[in-house]
């Protein structure tokens, strides 16, 4: 079946205008304000779109909760058959939405392609899959007494986003929560709110009931905190920074509401001498350098083991300068495209500045780089300091772009304390050939995901979440379809 999409009809127009997506209605906001939104690698307004205000919210929120116990009385098989054919949707446009998504943030279309739609796709059909899995227990209990247990919904989800990986986001918090039987009002960052409003525009189309789905943009400061504080959300997952993750977590508790938080990273990359550089290096590079270093879970620190550190630095310099290619994000032979606007580039040019400062040492980049033919000053080269102290700002704080910090370790227990040695726990990576090291070192890292010989794996079925400040509760898999229903006991007389 081909589903219509209405981004391509309406293509031959200068800008497109996406409205707020509400009770199954795509409507302008309710003092009718639309805001540009620009291609970071053009500088080119590529979409008009209506943000929320509180009254928006609050008929959002409403048109979910009015649709709640319907969709909840459905069907399992009702409820799949619809995520279904939303992956179809996806993996029908699959062209235009990687297209749209580099336009918004400016990741290379490779990765919009072969990461985002793909996962993508995959989400929505691994969720679907998920129906018939929502299961209670049976528990023999004393007495003359059946006690077994069922897994119900919250109601309305909030689903608060951010602007790097936008429509994947917007997958993994969609398509679990309704699996589960609850409604979803997804609020995407105002950075980048094109393809999330795509996607419920597909939700629309192939047949999802209306309140079910609805997609509000708007300003953290207004929509996002109305949403968190409205009395009609029962739960709220939210993938962004640690200090909004805390306010979010405030909000919530007001109204003793569960929340998930998926937050920041300051991953370490530990590099062993036994490590097989030749594989490792561009893994260590993918690790930090893809999507622009824009990923929460960016190996930003790079332990390295002082017998290979001069041989590590030296490759992986090399590397950078023959593999890394910075340029226009809509040629497939790029790897980076820019910074997604000012205000993050400041902030990245703002730790390098001060890094400088310190007498930290620079060994590559470091400045923004122009690309012929485009209208864009937010293009950086990947930076590289070395001899980086773990206390610095520059090896505690993420920073979200390109900026790597290489750090020489001793041992493997000064590896592992330089791991853990920072308030994220969210990822981490080890590079070695010794598996008993491999196993040991992933066990003492304080981390929720940890890659061994790889970096950034991700499956829709694998658990994933971070620990200490990189939040609770963990996306994808069965556990987060667990954290979105409430357990209900119940117990039967026998006699």
């Amino acid at each position: 079946m081909q589903y219509t999409y209405r981004y391509v009809r309406r293509q031959r127009k200068t800008t497109e205008r996406f409205g707020l997506l509400i009770g199954g209605e795509e409507t302008s906001s309710s003092n009718d304000n639309y805001v540009s939104i620009v291609n970071p690698a053009t500088s080119e307004v590529i979409a008009e779109v209506a943000f929320a205000t509180e009254v928006d919210v609050d008929k959002a929120v409403m048109a979910a909760a009015n649709a709640q116990e319907e969709w909840t009385r459905s069907t399992q098989s009702k409820r799949a058959n619809l995520i279904y054919k939303l992956a179809q949707a996806v993996d029908s446009h699959r062209a235009e939405l990687a297209q749209l998504e580099t336009k918004n943030v400016g990741k290379p279309i490779l990765v919009s392609q072969n990461v985002d739609l793909r996962t993508a796709v995959d989400a929505l059909e691994y969720f679907a899959g998920m129906a018939y899995k929502v299961e209670g227990i049976t528990i023999p209990v004393p007495g003359r007494f059946l006690n077994y247990t069922v897994r119900e919904p919250y109601g309305v989800v909030a689903g608060i986003i951010p602007w790097n990986y936008p429509l994947l986001q917007a997958v993994w918090k969609i398509a679990p929560a309704l699996i589960a039987g609850n409604t979803v009002v997804l609020k995407p960052a105002e950075q980048a709110p094109l393809t999330p409003l795509a996607l419920g525009r597909l939700a629309y189309e192939v047949g999802f009931p209306a309140g079910t789905v609805n997609v509000i943009p708007g300003y953290g400061e207004v929509t996002g905190k109305t949403l968190c504080a409205h009395l009609g959300v029962s739960f709220i997952a939210f993938t962004g920074s640690v200090e909004t993750g805390i306010l979010i977590q405030k909000y919530a508790a007001e109204h003793v509401v569960p929340v998930t938080l998926e937050l920041g990273g300051k991953s370490p990359n530990i590099v062993f001498a036994d490590a097989d550089l030749d594989v490792g290096i561009p893994v260590v590079a993918s690790g930090i350098f893809t999507n622009q270093g824009e990923v929460c879970t960016a190996g930003s620190r790079i332990l390295v083991e002082r017998p290979i550190y001069d041989q590590f630095i030296e490759k992986f310099v090399d590397y950078i300068q023959t593999s890394v290619k910075i340029g226009d994000p809509m040629d497939p032979s790029m790897t980076m495209g820019p910074i997604i606007n000012h205000e993050q580039l400041n902030r990245i040019e703002g730790f390098i500045e001060r890094a400088k400062a310190n007498q930290t040492k620079l060994i590559l980049g470091g400045k923004r780089r122009k690309i012929k033919n485009l209208n864009s000053d937010l293009f950086y080269e990947p930076t590289v300091f070395i001899d980086v102290d773990n206390d610095s700002e520059l090896a505690q704080n993420e920073i979200f772009g390109p900026l790597v910090a290489i750090i020489p370790f001793e041992s493997e227990e000064q590896a592992i304390w330089l791991a853990n040695n920072v308030k994220y726990g969210l990822a981490a990576a080890v590079q070695t050939r010794d598996i008993g090291k491999a196993h040991r070192v992933a066990s003492a890292i304080k981390a929720g995901n940890v890659w061994i010989n790889t970096w950034g794996n991700i499956h829709s079925a694998s658990p994933y979440g971070g620990y200490k400040m990189s939040g609770h509760g963990r996306e994808m898999g069965f556990s987060i379809v667990e954290a979105l229903t409430q357990e209900k006991s119940v117990w039967v007389s026998l006699r």
